[in-house]
């Protein structure tokens, strides 16, 4: 008797490993926001309202129908706008190339209601990528290599001030090894970790679990060795399994080295779907409450979507989007050249 309840209870266990497939028939793409613009930063608030960050200067909230837009000028200049974050009283924006200037922007939760520069860089090699927060006090965002390591800032007092980590305690990256500012989204955080992935010379994930105080780099099987190849994006469902999705800008059919998984932190990946569609992808997330089975990658070819955790995917649509991100399980918002829309995927 006691042998039968053990296989019992072995049967139990692994019954409850099994997860199941999600299913998506179709995506209805309703745009909200059309303009001259390449959007490639977007941080949604809910199902009706999404903020996003652009070039020519320009950062808005898009409120159901009604855009809320404001022109950040530097001087005579108009930067542009690859990175955003939003806490409970701010909107971060922060631009690319020199100078690297980091904007907060008060939020009373439907108004702005001020913006003050909190942090300058200016480096001919300067180029910020990405920002993202752990809570309402505590950020980080990325850039490429001024000196022989990855750019990177800290704040711990709601963004109020920024202070960027000295390279001797960071990982060092070849020269050529940088990241991508296509869609705000290499960097993923989860609890106190952050994860940042890494293109061109090398393909490779750096992992902080402390925010920002120790680092370790891991190689990966994506592609690398020219400029345009590599990770362009990487999401993290819990603290062990993560997805990275990336390839060759330059040939964005090609679909072997362009997408991987990982179940250990990010310490190992493991290619999926080699060889397979979807070639090159910009923005890849997980879809909440899936349990990582439901994923979707847009990028300029278009979007497509796995329902088992990344082994097999199906294009949803030819629409061509830089960025995606989720509000719930069903619902997402997307940027690309000149738009923003509202993503509603159907089972």
């Amino acid at each position: 008797m006691r042998f039968i309840v053990a296989i019992f209870t072995v049967f139990l266990l692994f019954s409850c490993e099994k997860k199941t497939e999600i299913e998506i028939s179709s995506v209805e793409i309703t745009p909200v926001f059309i303009d001259s613009l390449s959007i490639r930063a977007i941080q949604p608030l809910d199902e009706n309202r999404v903020w996003f960050g652009a070039d020519k200067g320009k950062v808005g909230l898009i409120d159901g129908d009604t855009p809320k837009l404001a022109v950040i000028k530097y001087g005579d200049s108009l930067l542009h706008f690859r990175s955003i974050a939003v806490t409970k009283e701010a909107v971060f924006v922060l631009s690319i190339a020199n100078p690297a200037v980091l904007y907060k922007i008060g939020f009373n939760g439907s108004e702005a209601t001020n913006i003050e520069e909190v942090f300058n860089e200016k480096d001919e090699n300067v180029f910020y990528d990405s920002m993202k927060f752990w809570n309402d006090d505590e950020g980080i965002a990325i850039g490429d290599p001024v000196e022989n390591c990855m750019s990177i800032i800290v704040t711990c007092d709601g963004g109020n001030s920024w202070s960027k980590i000295p390279c001797e305690n960071l990982p060092k990256v070849e020269k050529g090894e940088a990241a991508f500012a296509t869609s705000n989204s290499n960097i993923a955080i989860f609890g106190d970790n952050a994860w940042v992935a890494t293109g061109g010379r090398k393909s490779r994930v750096m992992h902080t679990a402390d925010k920002g105080k120790t680092w370790e780099i891991f190689d990966t099987p994506i592609v690398h060795g020219k400029a345009m190849t590599g990770i362009y994006s990487i999401d993290f469902r819990d603290e062990n399994n993560g997805i990275v999705f990336g390839g060759n800008w330059e040939d964005k059919p090609f679909n072997e080295g362009n997408k991987a998984i990982t179940k250990n932190g990010g310490k190992t990946w493991k290619l999926i779907a080699n060889g397979k569609e979807p070639g090159y992808r910009s923005s890849v997330r997980y879809i909440p409450g899936t349990e990582g089975q439901g994923i979707v990658a847009v990028g300029s070819p278009g979007i497509s979507f796995s329902g088992d955790g990344g082994k097999n995917w199906k294009e949803l649509s030819k629409k061509g989007f830089y960025a995606i991100e989720f509000v719930n399980d069903s619902i997402a918002f997307a940027s690309g050249n000149n738009i923003i829309s509202r993503l509603v995927f159907r089972k």
